[in-house]
């Protein structure tokens, strides 16, 4: 009975210390990036195409303010906001550097 009590418990401290589920936003891609010009004056930095699924995988940022969002597109239209964040800076290339620079 103790070490099912104990068991019990151990499991609810765990589920109240762990991290919240974010919802993940999705809608069409032209009302997303609609709201990401307009309110947050964000304008797309880079993208790339994923894997086999053909995602597009887009990063949009407002160099001024520093947000940004990572958008991820279906070929379908469909955008997901897998992140948002603040405290952006872009990284400029040098020059006669290409391909992966990791």
């Amino acid at each position: 009975m103790f070490k099912r009590l104990m068991t019990t418990g151990l499991l609810f401290g765990m589920a109240a210390t762990a991290p919240p589920a974010t919802a993940q936003g999705c809608a069409p891609r032209d009302y997303i990036v609609d709201k990401l010009e307009n309110r947050y004056a964000e304008s797309l930095a880079g993208a790339g195409l994923q894997g086999r699924s053909q995602a597009m995988l887009e990063l949009w940022s407002n160099p001024e303010s520093g947000s940004f969002t990572v958008l991820l597109t279906s070929p379908e239209g469909l955008s997901c906001i897998i992140s948002h964040g603040s405290d952006y800076f872009a990284i400029e290339q040098k020059e006669g550097i290409e391909g992966d620079l990791g």
